[in-house]
């Protein structure tokens, strides 16, 4: 394995490509009994269309996620309960672009990843299980309907993005989970939890070397033939600006988009998620003039927060949380956005944001699951996470003034409004 360090971090990472496709890092934390493997596949609940041997496939909303839950079964294992014998506690989790298994454990962890590995990599449908999950994971988008967190961000996307499957919920709905058939998920599998579509992270003191040895050992080679959809042409207007509706919320909610071009792959496209992140701290982070202002007047309260979001195939500026006047939260920001590129931001206050995010990544490498999560995340988007310093050496004032100046305009600005029930 190649190992690279960073002493400014005091960070090492060892990473390889196996002759199976699969690729490798290990972060190495020395006298830790504490170990965290992730087994990470680049598909999640934007990925239904691909094609497959040359077989092309539209699958239903929701497989994703659907096949995160069959993934536990085994023809003669119970996962859950192997991995508890072993003192591990096992979990994983569906985003819209990729899905993950993950286990912590203080012993056992050779075996515990050779368990990881194994059902992740076995296939197991059948006609009765598939079915009987339809009822569990219809509970599931039930609650998720009658979630104001779920819903105010579902309304966003619907109301920003026309063609962009992020308006189909990961869960997908009842409609479409009833489509699914254990061909399909066996077909999602085959396209997608192949070696050379995954990675697997490992945060703890362990060998790097004996890592690598027993996936190559255990996972088969890559040979599958996979083209997928993963771009879509948006124009950056919405569809609508405001969209509402009414749940059993005390105050009104509200989260704010503003539509931004896509991010590519590598150095680039993580520069412009730093300038997207810094600019949003600019305009509305709680150190803000605008924040301040907002709080002293009433419309935001210690739920307002925001940022700026990724996924494969968008990226969008957020501001999300209760207030008595949403709108006037919205024409706010916009008028502080005109502000800024009027006066400026001054050098001390871009410096003091640059080293306040870089101390909370930082921070961030104290939790063996960040870490994981962050190297996993990065490394799909073509980066070794552990550079992010340097990234924010060259950030200029234009940057994010440009950012600010391209995205913040009416034309890409929709909001999502609950309001509480009438009574």
């Amino acid at each position: 394995m190649q190992r690279f360090t960073f002493p400014n971090l005091g960070e090492t990472l060892y990473k390889t490509v196996l002759p199976n496709g699969l690729s490798v890092a290990v972060v190495p934390r020395k006298g830790f009994n504490r170990k965290i493997a992730y087994f990470v596949t680049d598909f999640g609940a934007v990925h239904t269309e691909f094609t497959l041997n040359s077989k092309a496939y539209q699958v239903p909303g929701g497989i994703a996620h659907y096949l995160e839950h069959k993934m536990f079964d085994m023809p003669d294992m119970d996962v859950s309960a192997r991995f508890a014998s072993m003192g591990a506690s096992p979990n994983a989790f569906t985003s819209y672009d990729v899905t993950a298994y993950y286990f912590n454990c203080t012993d056992h962890f050779e075996e515990c990843l050779e368990l990881l590995l194994q059902y992740v990599s076995t296939p197991y449908f059948t006609e009765a299980s598939v079915e009987k999950e339809q009822g569990i994971i219809s509970q599931e988008i039930g609650m998720n309907e009658d979630s104001p967190d779920t819903r105010v961000f579902e309304n966003l996307v619907k109301a920003m993005y026309r063609v962009h499957p992020v308006t189909v919920p990961i869960l997908g709905s009842r409609e479409s989970i009833a489509e699914i058939t254990p061909q399909l998920l066996e077909a999602c599998h085959r396209a997608f939890y192949r070696p050379g579509n995954m990675l697997l992270c490992v945060v703890g003191d362990v060998d790097p070397e004996a890592v690598a040895a027993t996936a190559e050992r255990l996972l088969p080679e890559d040979t599958a033939q996979v083209t997928r959809v993963d771009s879509w042409q948006e124009e950056m207007t919405c569809n609508e600006p405001l969209v509402r509706c009414a749940m059993e919320v005390a105050m009104p909610m509200f989260q704010l988009g503003f539509k931004c071009e896509p991010l590519d792959k590598g150095e680039e496209a993580i520069r412009s998620e730093v300038v997207g992140e810094l600019a949003a701290e600019a305009l509305f982070g709680e150190s803000s003039a605008l924040y301040l202002r907002l709080y002293e007047q009433g419309l935001i309260d210690s739920s307002f927060g925001g940022g700026f979001d990724t996924l494969d195939g968008l990226s969008m500026l957020t501001a999300y949380g209760d207030s008595r006047d949403p709108e006037a939260v919205r024409d706010a920001i916009l008028q502080e956005a005109g502000q800024l590129l009027k006066t400026g931001i001054p050098e001390e206050t871009l410096l003091r944001m640059k080293r306040s995010a870089l101390g909370r990544r930082i921070r961030e490498l104290d939790s063996f699951d960040s870490t994981a999560f962050r190297v996993c995340a990065y490394h799909l988007s073509g980066f070794d996470y552990f550079r992010f310093p340097e990234i924010y050496s060259d950030i200029t004032e234009k940057d994010l003034l440009d950012f600010l100046r391209r995205v913040v305009t009416p034309e890409r600005c929709a909001l999502s409004i609950i309001d509480p029930l009438q009574s």
